[in-house]
């Protein structure tokens, strides 16, 4: 047994500090990135923010809005071989075809030829601390070499590492802080998600990789803690979803009129039971996700503007051009009276 003194953070302890700008209007700020990648050899210019792999979140549907405005989805690994090949051209090049090390690479394998249009890999799974996943992500980084391989989750920065020197261009990091995840209850795991994301990028960017902050954003705001803490990408769950594009049923309260919708984590027993309902792997995994109705939010389009020119005005306060620009141009200032460390 070990403790650590050191104080971790979440993105509510911290606020952003404002400092002298020249931009005065959002419109000036730059959300694109240019981005090139340590073992794959492609590249992809686009917004950094990503749908998270989940069912409630990550569909074609979704992926249609978002690729729009070069916005980058991770579907949901459910999808067939047959549904991901009638996605447009030009869509496929900002979606990510989500796997698991259970269900191996042959939704991969079944789509032929037709991989070819695809850039990225998702391999994702609950816990990326085991020798078997590194294992898997060497397979498919051997079989699948020029692909962009996004892995996770890890929440340290050894981990980090050890994925993408295991063939991970970029690393999802964050374990228990999404809204619909309740690892932290019932595994008594994870790392406060700055802390965690400012580490584990440290470690990437130190032997050339990237890291995707995956949870706990619940504003805008919290996006630009995550650029500011060096996140090159950030992933969004529950504020992706409710909308239009991913919700398989709308619910109407008759008295009050209020619309909602269901959110699931995909280790939660609702997702346990629809995707692995004959399977024996009920029987022993815990649930670490949670069911929540939220607000019906309309059409996803909308919401992705208002997030984006919340990041938009962040870099306004802070004097930043670009979003690549956001870390550079950050002090994090603690808001909780106990902590009183500052981050720059």
């Amino acid at each position: 047994m070990h403790i650590e003194n050191e104080v971790k953070y979440d993105f509510s302890d911290v606020l952003i500090k404002p400092k002298r700008s020249y931009y005065t209007s959002r419109k000036e700020v730059d959300l694109e990135r240019d981005f090139k990648f340590k073992w794959s050899n492609l590249s992809w210019k686009g917004v950094p923010i990503v749908a998270a792999n989940m069912d409630t979140v990550g569909t074609i549907g979704s992926a249609e809005v978002l690729s729009k405005h070069k916005v980058l989805t991770c579907l949901h690994k459910f999808h067939t071989a047959d549904e991901l090949l009638k996605i447009s051209s030009g869509i496929k090049k900002n979606v990510a075809i989500t796997i698991g090390v259970a269900e191996g690479l042959q939704t991969l394998y079944d789509l032929g030829e037709q991989i070819k249009d695809f850039n990225f890999i998702c391999i994702d799974v609950a816990n990326g601390y085991t020798e078997q996943f590194c294992d898997f992500i060497k397979l498919a980084r051997s079989e699948f070499e020029n692909k962009i391989i996004i892995a996770g989750n890890v929440c340290t920065p050894e981990m980090t590492e050890q994925l993408i020197l295991s063939g991970a261009d970029i690393v999802k990091v964050g374990i228990g802080g999404g809204s619909a995840c309740i690892t932290r209850n019932v595994a008594g795991v994870g790392i406060p998600q700055l802390s965690a994301v400012i580490e584990c990028s440290d470690a990437a960017h130190g032997i050339g990789g990237m890291v995707m902050s995956d949870g706990g954003c619940t504003c805008s705001g919290d996006i630009s803690k995550a650029f500011g803490a060096n996140a090159d990408f950030v992933m969004l769950g529950g504020l992706f979803a409710g909308h239009d594009e991913n919700s398989e049923t709308i619910t109407e309260n008759k008295i009050s009129g209020e619309k909602t919708v269901e959110f699931y984590g995909m280790a939660s027993s609702t997702a346990l039971e629809k995707y692995y309902s004959d399977n024996k792997r009920k029987d022993y995994k815990a649930s670490e996700g949670k069911l929540v109705s939220i607000p019906y939010k309309g059409t996803l389009e909308n919401t992705l503007l208002d997030l984006l020119g919340g990041v938009r005005s962040t870099c306004t306060y802070i004097g930043a051009k670009k979003i690549k620009d956001i870390s550079k141009c950050t002090t994090f200032v603690c808001v909780n009276h106990q902590i009183n460390n500052i981050y720059t």
